[in-house]
């Protein structure tokens, strides 16, 4: 049988990210869109090499043994290179904390900001709306959705929510930007989620559906950039990944998005890494943290584009 375009793009996206040179990309490929199960061998060999070769490995490497990087009780600084950042970054590469060293940095990272002074510890103090919801996902991502702790977060999440829907940072107003408590909402099974989070995932939705992911003020250049590490940076890829998650894979309204992703396509089906950070300018570029070179293709872009397709397809 003759393979169309599409399908012929796709399987040879698939083959390079089950190359074995990055476990955690074979190991996500295998799970996420071919539907192996955990106890497939395939699956096992890949997933016990995950700390051991590849991306995931040298971060860990470079983690003090108590369970931090770079400093000790300062989560946040330097960008993109301390415990926050390394943590989030390990959470998309299909860790979770049956590993010791993922158990005892997230542990330590729930004693530091924005947990510390927020819903985990502190309840009576605000954290930083951003900080909580990335990192709620990726405590969610390591295996954290039942803890008490996570979702005493989530709960501040829905709660800080605006009536209409989305959120805002800083009180500058609901904006695309503040996307973190919806991919903190995505990021936890439909089954895990209380009503009260469902309602205001819906509401987030609708408010991200109603734009079409993109149509905010004047056209931003940063949201059309895919990048990597995501961080707490938007783009349109990263309002599809949420989207899809949430069950919105057919809407009409993500017609754009998906024309944009499809577009973005190179001819051997793979997607290129177009930033590090989207928006070059951003004050924050200080310390950049990269795993592929941008304006190359990057496995982390394709797995991503390639999940959502899957969830519409």
């Amino acid at each position: 049988m003759t393979l169309s375009s599409s399908e012929t793009k796709n399987r040879q996206a698939v083959d390079w990210l089950l190359e074995p040179d990055q476990p955690s990309m074979q190991y996500l490929t295998l799970t996420r869109l071919l539907g192996k199960k955990e106890s497939d061998s395939e699956v096992k060999d890949a997933k016990k090499r995950i700390p051991v070769e590849g991306w995931a490995a040298t971060i860990l490497a470079e983690r003090n043994p108590t369970g931090w990087w770079v400093r000790e009780w300062s989560h946040f600084t330097p960008s993109y290179l301390s415990t926050t950042w390394m943590m989030l970054v390990l959470s998309d590469l299909g860790l979770t904390k049956e590993l010791p060293q993922i158990r005892d940095s997230s542990e330590l990272w729930m004693k530091m900001k924005p947990f510390r002074y927020g819903p985990i510890l502190h309840p009576s103090v605000e954290p930083h709306y951003c900080s909580l919801g990335i990192g709620t996902a990726a405590l969610i991502r390591f295996g954290y959705g039942d803890d008490p702790r996570v979702r005493r977060s989530l709960e501040w999440i829905v709660k800080k929510a605006h009536p209409q829907g989305g959120w805002s940072h800083f009180g500058s107003g609901r904006n695309l930007d503040a996307w973190q408590g919806l991919g903190a909402l995505a990021s936890l099974p439909r089954s895990k989620r209380t009503a009260s989070m469902q309602h205001v995932a819906e509401l987030g939705a609708e408010f991200f559906l109603e734009r079409e992911l993109h149509q905010q003020g004047p056209p931003y250049d940063p949201w059309y950039r895919f990048h990597y590490p995501v961080h707490y940076f938007y783009d349109i890829l990263v309002g599809l990944d949420m989207m899809t998650a949430l069950g919105y894979g057919n809407d009409p309204r993500l017609q754009f998005a998906l024309s944009l992703l499809k577009k973005k396509r190179r001819t051997d089906g793979r997607w290129n890494l177009d930033a590090v950070h989207p928006d070059v300018m951003h004050e924050f570029n200080d310390k950049p943290f990269a795993l592929e070179t941008a304006g190359a293709p990057s496995k982390m872009i394709t797995l991503r584009a390639l999940t959502v397709l899957s969830r519409v397809e």
